[in-house]
């Protein structure tokens, strides 16, 4: 008998992802309705935005008739539409939970999220059952999909009516045990720009993680007309985009104007493109320069955006395109310092040559270290963080560039005093080549990214391990 009257509600179980729903069916003497589907309520409630594209019913004649354990490379939302059926599922998935089992009874007032790469199989309970199931991809009759016998000892399913006495497709018995079964792997991370900073940073918060794959520029043009036929996508989850033109006086110049904007809005229209063709999760890096420095409190996330500069401008540009995707994470960071050419380095081997620095002292702002950028990514993308935009710096006291000048002479075992603070239209007034603008205040509010459960590193605390780093990588090289 069907349950009526059911308040919506989740009910997760030992299979990650695989979720439980009770449904509300309103009935009377003459039957009963109930939203089987109702994108708005269940997004609210906590259901994937899994994006389902078509929609199955299987007619079952007699109860005992028994289908499965597939696992197919979608999502599934599954329910009854009439009558009654025992669900089986078992995690086929490679990691921890690899032959989990999970069972329960289903109604028309339940229904169940099977996550990709869960196996799925049912056995009715009751004559003329009709079972329903949305997924987020289309059947092809010639697809190869991972399957297990639903009878295996191994996982030990407890069909109420036994399978000798059930009715099994041929297909279904000739399946193998869970021993045969091949882990299904995650669909694959891709990191563009694995070179740069960010992305050796990247590479070493996934270091070990065979699911991610790397490519870097200029074999891999985000901004080449043919981009969304360089992969196969649908074997990708999340397109992470360490890749950018971040030369900001050149962007200036007419040259580096138009490859400013091809990099940062044309590429990243490309990627926007492609991200939600295909359901991909896209992570976005941003910056405060998209900003105009004359706020009086560090940035939130939806500050309105005011650039300055040609640089500024097209990272505001492709922050505007990432936030129409449906799932995006734009990373938004200041004075990133990494592997490679950075101002942390110029000041320790300026102390080290002896020469005495004249640093800006009105730009006022937080370091951010590569490896704390790459741990917040990895962070949002795991943990599944609502999607948007997310502040991500050092922690720590706001400083200037001269502070943090002073700070690596200090560290550095040279006198802090020897470097002398300039205003920045001084520091810029004998320029003979473009100068773009900067801003002025660059502090971001880190409430949001910290409301996730990720704890970002003290920035004096991470330059001087930077630099203990420096150290030890001069003296390896010196020998």
């Amino acid at each position: 008998m069907t349950e009526l009257g059911k308040t919506l509600r989740a009910t997760e179980t030992a299979i990650p992802g695989l979720v439980i729903w009770d449904l509300p069916v309103h009935g009377d003497k003459r039957g009963w309705f109930k939203e089987n589907w109702q994108r708005e309520k269940m997004i609210a409630a906590g259901m994937p935005d899994f994006g389902p594209v078509q929609n199955n019913v299987s007619f079952n004649s007699s109860a005992g008739t028994t289908r499965g354990i597939h696992a197919e490379p979608w999502d599934k939302y599954i329910s009854v539409a009439t009558g009654r059926i025992f669900c089986a599922w078992v995690d086929l998935r490679d990691g921890p939970t690899f032959g989990t089992v999970v069972t329960a009874e289903v109604d028309p007032s339940r229904a169940v999220f099977v996550p990709q790469g869960v196996g799925n199989g049912f056995q009715t309970l009751e004559p003329n059952t009709a079972y329903t199931y949305l997924v987020n991809d289309h059947y092809s009759p010639d697809g190869v999909y991972t399957s297990l016998h639903p009878g295996d000892a191994t996982v030990g399913i407890d069909w109420p009516i036994p399978l000798d006495q059930a009715e099994l497709s041929e297909k279904d018995k000739a399946q193998g045990p869970l021993s045969s079964v091949v882990p299904i792997q995650p669909r694959k991370i891709l990191v563009i720009g694995c070179n740069g900073q960010l992305g050796r940073a990247l590479q070493a918060a996934y270091e070990g993680v065979s699911h991610v794959e790397y490519v870097d520029l200029p074999e891999f043009d985000l901004s080449s007309s043919d981009f969304a036929s360089a992969c196969s996508w649908r074997e990708y989850s999340t397109i992470i985009n360490a890749a950018a033109y971040t030369a900001v006086d050149a962007a200036e110049t007419p040259e580096g104007r138009v490859a400013a904007w091809a990099a940062n809005v044309t590429g990243v229209a490309n990627l926007a493109r492609v991200a939600a063709a295909h359901r991909l999760t896209v992570v976005h890096v941003s910056t405060d320069y998209v900003f105009d420095g004359s706020s009086a409190r560090p940035y939130l996330e939806d500050d309105l955006l005011c650039p300055l500069g040609v640089y500024g401008q097209t990272k505001a540009a492709g922050d505007q395109i990432i936030s129409t995707v449906p799932r995006h994470y734009i990373v938004r960071t200041s004075w990133v310092i990494g592997d490679g050419r950075n101002f942390v380095r110029t000041m320790l081997s300026l102390a080290e040559r002896g020469v005495d620095p004249s640093v800006v002292d009105d730009q006022i702002g937080r370091l951010t270290f590569t490896s704390d950028l790459a741990r917040a990514i990895r962070h949002l993308v795991e943990t599944r963080a609502l999607y948007g935009t997310y502040n991500v710096t050092g922690s720590g006291p706001v400083t200037s560039w001269a502070d943090v000048a002073r700070r690596v002479f200090e560290l550095a075992g040279h006198d802090p005093s020897r470097v002398t603070g300039v205003s920045t239209a001084e520091y810029f007034s004998a320029a003979t080549n473009p100068v773009a603008p900067r801003p002025l205040y660059g502090v971001l509010d880190l409430a949001k990214v910290e409301s996730t459960g990720f704890v970002p590193a003290d920035a004096d605390s991470s330059l001087q391990s930077y630099l203990r780093l420096e150290t030890r990588l001069e003296a390896q090289n010196a020998h």
